[in-house]
């Protein structure tokens, strides 16, 4: 025993960099990342989101260039979201074969498939719900009394991931909280053949105020809340029934949304999973690192280095996040 009476010194695993870096027990990749993408219907030129520093929502033709800077960071995949000119209660552009939407993922898909058969490139992911595209914002189609219609909805998403898989989707992703949207897509898709697409699922989604900058870039039309049918904020035994019931149904991949308040959650999820595990760093998330940086209030680089990875470390596989492409060129 040394003079000192100290036994362990972990401190020695801490000394140096090359230290740290040989016995670091959460690594991330580019692989492990996907990139959100914002396309909206109409622009000449990408509109920059005041709430979302460094984010656009881009034209068709941005699209396919960001999509592209995805595929040579080596991203593991791209989430699409459509913005339509014209909306209606019945969200019809969502599953429009010329939509927005549809339009995009084809273009994405021939971005793609432009490398040699069997190179690894960005799985083309596809957001499956109604809100970007109805007029009063929701999720769903409403009742005459304003309600959200669970099962009318779930016909809605079901012919919205056919579509979607129809323009080259590999992975459809419902994100509504309808009960059941899991099997009926899952139906849907298998009926018209495409029985290698597959799902994940927003299984735990919860009523978060960190949605706001989102709202702008979707231009949401909401008004009130969704707190009829994402989940109540205070509850974690209910989001790990929420991905029993998804796995139960055929989910692929289960996520949790959002992510730094709610690595409880995500870790409870990844525990009991059969299947890979996503997190979405949502917007708020990115907005307030980014205006914190930006006041120099903290270290913008290190704040989201460290805010992904504790994801990751929560036990995310798969990890949607606004800064996918700079974390990739960090990485390498």
């Amino acid at each position: 025993m040394s003079t000192t009476g100290i036994v362990y010194r972990p401190r020695r695993l801490r000394a140096t960099p090359g230290m740290r870096r040989l016995v670091a027990e959460t690594r991330l990749h580019p692989a492990d990342l996907v990139l959100p993408l914002f396309v909206k219907e109409g622009l000449t030129e990408p509109a920059p989101l005041a709430s979302m520093p460094g984010q656009v929502q881009h034209t068709e033709e941005s699209l396919v260039e960001a999509v592209r800077a995805a595929r040579d960071a080596g991203l593991g995949g791209v989430m699409l979201f459509g913005i339509p000119t014209v909306k209606d209660a019945n969200g019809s552009q969502a599953d429009a074969a010329d939509g927005i939407l549809q339009r995009a993922l084809r273009a994405s898909r021939k971005v793609l498939d432009e490398v040699p058969e069997g190179t690894a490139t960005p799985v083309l992911m596809a957001d499956t719900c109604l809100d970007e595209f109805t007029d009063h914002g929701h999720c769903g189609v409403l009742t005459a009394d304003g309600r959200v219609d669970n099962d009318a909805t779930l016909t809605r998403y079901a012919s919205m991931a056919v579509a979607q898989a129809k323009a080259g989707a590999d992975v459809i992703s419902p994100s509504g909280m309808m009960d059941g949207q899991v099997a009926m897509i899952r139906d849907a898709l298998d009926d018209a053949d495409f029985l290698d697409t597959s799902i994940l699922a927003y299984s735990a989604k919860y009523a978060s105020a960190y949605y706001g900058p989102f709202r702008e870039a979707v231009d949401s039309e909401l008004k009130g809340d969704r707190k009829t049918y994402q989940m109540d904020f205070a509850n974690a035994r209910e989001g790990l029934r929420e991905a029993d019931l998804d796995l139960a149904e055929g989910a692929d991949i289960v996520l949790v949304k959002p992510a730094g308040s709610y690595l409880d959650v995500l870790r409870a999820v990844a525990d009991r999973s059969d299947v890979p595990v996503a997190a979405y760093q949502v917007s708020g998330e990115y907005a307030m690192i980014e205006a914190a940086g930006a006041n120099g209030w903290i270290d913008r680089d290190r704040a989201v280095l460290e805010s992904v990875t504790s994801i990751k470390r929560a036990g995310a596989d798969v990890i949607l996040t606004y800064w996918a492409l700079e974390l990739a060129e960090w990485i390498k």
